[in-house]
């Protein structure tokens, strides 16, 4: 065990009360649920059924009841990782290494330390609850050959940005923040190109939209807005689930339509014009862009506290490392960061919030009617069991998109 002093306590109280807020949420949010969940809204009347309703309602505790343990669980080891002393015997048997070899070595154990405490929960929430609901249908075969891709993608994509930060921290100077910065922005370029191109391929097989009248119209739809798509694409996603959904992906010549089959076989083509219209507002109002400047403000802050607190002893010492290497430090800052960004998040989601009705108002726009995407979003509710009277504050931690009901009910007010 490492010694106790006050950097580590106030560390400690914080990382405990954002633990506290995040499990008191989902209470609120599981009560408030018993207590309004019951009746069906009356947008969904005649959409979703008492019986349906209640099968929203168990899917829904459910997976509250599995995020809380799993989370509890999680939480808790890490604090015993923490304490223990085992992170700066590591550190330390790794001294008389390259700074970059043995920080690469620190974060893969730490790395793998975290993928085989997920897996059981991996395993169970695809193979008991997802299968109880009926929306699991990959095989243990899927399941292996996705988490063996996984962990080589993590590694390769890994490798390259943790040792370039190293490279940087070590070789650049007191500006490496700045460099380091400039990477981490241009690597998230890439990624926009390379995830939709070569990533999601390696999980996923994308054909070209087979349904030819659907293909037309979606890009009749897309050039009466400017743009010009040629890639719609149709993915195999109910080889693993049957949940629904469809996005838009990449950015220059990378950008594709991506289109759930479940989605296709569900939806009629009004709906999910209304769903790509919704999409298309993403694009036309530029929020990819706001996004990625939004990240890259955010980030060049981080970077920028990283720079300081890696030259501050007390936080090592305070955690039970004897020495300052750099590769500590940035671990240290980002479990620093991460209560904090807990705290944060309602703002992230606010905006993110504003971004969907953004587009909803688009879509509307485009259509001149609100019924097409309003009953699309009635039956991805149904289809995937979404919770329909989520708590506000729940929202405000947790939701990217406002919820369904209040989508709805905003649409179908605006109907022109």
């Amino acid at each position: 065990m490492i010694s106790i002093n006050t950097y580590l306590i106030a560390y400690i109280c914080i990382y405990l009360i954002s633990f506290a807020v995040y499990i008191a949420i989902e209470g609120i949010n599981l009560t408030y649920l018993k207590k309004f969940g019951q009746k069906v809204p009356v947008a969904f009347e005649g959409m979703i059924h008492e019986k349906e309703l209640q099968k929203i309602s168990r899917y829904t505790e459910d997976n509250i009841r599995f995020k809380l343990f799993q989370t509890s669980i999680s939480k808790l080891i890490f604090l015993y990782v923490i304490l223990s002393g085992v992170l700066p015997w590591l550190a330390q048997s790794l001294a008389q290494m390259n700074v970059i070899i043995s920080g690469l070595i620190f974060f893969a154990l730490i790395g793998l330390v975290e993928i085989l405490m997920g897996l059981p929960f991996d395993y169970y929430h695809s193979f008991v609850l997802e299968e109880t609901y009926g929306f699991n249908t990959k095989t243990l075969k899927i399941w292996l050959s996705d988490l063996v891709k996984s962990m080589v993608v993590l590694i390769i994509l890994g490798t390259f940005l943790l040792s370039t930060l190293l490279l940087m921290v070590t070789y650049a100077g007191q500006s490496w923040w700045i460099w380091a910065w400039i990477i981490f922005s241009l690597f998230q370029l890439m990624m926009t190109i390379l995830y939709p191109t070569v990533i999601a391929p390696l999980f996923n097989k994308f054909t070209w939209l087979e349904d030819s009248v659907l293909k037309e119209a979606i890009e009749r739809l897309a050039k009466t807005q400017g743009l010009t798509i040629e890639r719609i694409y149709q993915m195999d996603a109910s080889k693993r689930t049957r949940h629904t959904n469809a996005y838009f992906s990449g950015m220059g010549k990378a950008k594709r339509i991506v289109l759930f089959d479940s989605l296709i076989r569900s939806h009629g083509q009004d709906e999910i014009l209304a769903i790509l219209a919704h999409e298309i507002g993403h694009l036309k109002k530029n929020h990819i862009k706001k996004q990625f400047v939004l990240v890259s403000l955010v980030s060049l802050f981080l970077f920028f506290l990283a720079s300081k607190l890696l030259t501050w002893e007390v936080m090592y010492h305070s955690f039970g490392f004897l020495n300052m290497p750099c590769y500590v430090g940035l671990f240290l800052v980002g479990i620093l960061w991460e209560p904090v960004n807990f705290f944060m998040s309602p703002l992230g989601m606010a905006i993110s919030r504003k971004f969907e009705r953004q587009a909803d108002v688009y879509s509307l726009g485009i259509l001149k009617t609100a019924k097409p995407l309003s009953t699309a979003l009635k039956k991805m509710a149904k289809d995937n069991l979404s919770n329909l009277t989520p708590h506000p504050l729940y929202v405000c931690f947790n939701y990217s998109h406002p919820p369904l009901l209040e989508r709805i009910e905003y649409l179908e007010a605006h109907e022109p």
